[in-house]
């Protein structure tokens, strides 16, 4: 390479650049070898390659895609495989051809533009299995919208709700985590191809035609913001995370519910595990995997932006390579917890009469009582105090539930049953306006899941258009070459 004459070990340069399987090599040269045809046809469009020799290069990095970029799989790569595959082209096709690849690029936009697509990638794979997600919590909410159950604070039941209310409102928030990514995904609009290896070029190149092959709405603003930024690897960490509490959250509820001491929620046979010693035990411990997973994407944003911070804004190994690589596991984490979720949530089975027994016996509808009294004009905080008389009463006589004799004179005749003061409760988002609630839950859904459906068309239409001009660069290099 241009001055140096001497590389490093092998210790080192698996260090620095790990020992990737042949797997691994594929899929990395694949997503780069996009990129060169992308690029390979701006330059063939901008004069700066002769169709000649851009459908040598075309052709060549075509036969290598369709072999799995296998000559690679064992070649020493002292300098990184970019280099070792840019050196195959050039012994392939000789320096006069084969070196043309790079015209008017660097490896830090190559880089960039790379993690941009991988990003965008891995994301909205997150926000698509997500929303597989969000559709279970729906389904089963509308299956068991008149479960009542007791929602609890501080660990002491509160006030009644609806086993199906509550997946409701847990799909409310997971839209917003999946609305986060959305965010996330649409930053990375801008194509860093052109940025070169830190301020642009000299040569007359139109990034436009480079971002437009790749799927993305177009080139880079800013040459230095474009190779020095990783700051969407960021944010899809910090959205990924957010998500991955939402789901860790649910996890420990069902994990608490699914206890023998609450018995709320059963597990089919295939979602639990047993014990090595105690023959009894049917442990949900697949929700303890789900509630642990958010940890590995928290601590994968805080690696990546310790390793950001204080660097130079430019192009640095610590941004783009060492913080980067922090990212993929911490996204990987909550694709499998989200993937654990789905199945865990679609075969919870509620236990209906356990669920309304123990909301009977904490006394839940207290709050509704004191609230009837509130509609005769008594003063909320009079109306607390006579109600919470009538529960220390019950209590005092040993009973779990109030009855006729407990409740103040103004009560009597009220409608005490939990059923009915649920579908009371519906101001405020209450579990009485469930239509109300599920139905912003599903109009979530479904924009998440038309977003899925046209991002994914929309890269899939680039795809094809890089495809046709590669096709035609072939074609119009055939007929120079004939000619």
């Amino acid at each position: 390479m241009s001055r140096l004459t001497a590389t490093v070990g092998a210790r080192i340069q698996s260090i620095v650049y790990g020992s990737p399987s042949p797997a691994e090599i594929t899929d990395e040269l694949r997503l780069t070898s996009d990129i060169d045809l992308a690029h390979l046809v701006m330059l063939v469009e901008c004069g700066l390659v002769t169709a000649a020799d851009g459908a040598a290069l075309a052709r060549r990095i075509e036969l290598l895609r369709a072999d799995g970029f296998r000559p690679l799989h064992d070649v020493p790569t002292p300098r990184g495989l970019y280099l070792a595959y840019e050196q195959q082209l050039i012994a392939d096709l000789g320096a006069g051809i084969g070196g043309r690849l790079h015209t008017a690029r660097s490896r830090n936009d190559l880089k960039a533009t790379a993690t941009a697509l991988r990003l965008r990638t891995r994301l909205t794979d997150l926000v698509c299995e997500l929303t597989r997600l969000q559709a279970v919590l729906l389904s089963r909410g509308r299956a068991h919208r008149h479960a009542v159950m007791p929602i609890h604070t501080h660990y002491q039941a509160a006030l009644p709700i609806t086993y199906g209310y509550y997946l409701v409102g847990v799909a409310i928030a997971l839209g917003r985590d999946i609305a986060a990514l959305r965010r996330a995904v649409d930053a990375l609009d801008r194509c860093p191809m052109g940025a070169g290896a830190v301020a642009g070029t000299d040569l007359p190149i139109d990034p436009a035609v480079t971002a437009d092959l790749l799927g993305f709405d177009g080139p880079a603003r800013h040459a230095v913001d474009a190779v020095a930024s990783r700051d969407g690897a960021l944010a899809a960490l910090a959205a990924a995370a957010g998500a991955g509490l939402t789901i860790s959250r649910l996890g420990t509820d069902l994990q608490l519910w699914s206890s023998a001491e609450f018995g709320f929620v059963a597990f089919p046979d295939r979602l639990v595990g047993g014990s090595s010693a105690m023959p009894q035990k049917r442990n949900a411990f697949l929700l303890e995997h789900v509630k642990a997973k958010a940890g590995t994407a928290i601590g994968a944003w805080t690696t990546a932006a310790t390793m950001m911070r204080s660097t130079p804004f430019t192009n640095s190994i610590e941004v783009g390579s060492e913080a980067v690589a922090a990212v993929w596991p911490g996204l990987d984490a909550v694709l499998d917890a989200t993937v654990l979720a789905r199945a865990l949530a679609g075969g919870a089975r509620p236990v209906p009469e356990r669920m309304l027994a123990r909301a009977e016996d904490g006394f839940v509808g207290a709050t509704a009582l004191a609230n009837r009294l509130v509609r005769q004009d008594v003063p909320f905080r009079t109306a607390h105090q006579l109600v919470g008389g009538a529960v220390r009463h019950a209590v005092d006589r040993g009973a779990t539930r109030l009855t006729a004799e407990d409740l103040p004179a103004e009560l009597a005749g009220a409608e005490t049953s939990l059923p009915a003061l649920v579908a009371e409760q519906r101001a405020g988002g209450g579990p009485g306006d469930f239509d109300g609630v599920f139905a912003a839950g599903y109009r979530d859904l479904t924009d998440h899941d038309a977003w899925c459906h046209t991002v994914r068309s929309r890269w899939a239409a680039a795809q094809q258009r890089l495809a046709d001009a590669v096709a035609r660069i072939v074609r119009h290099g055939e007929r120079g070459d004939r000619a």
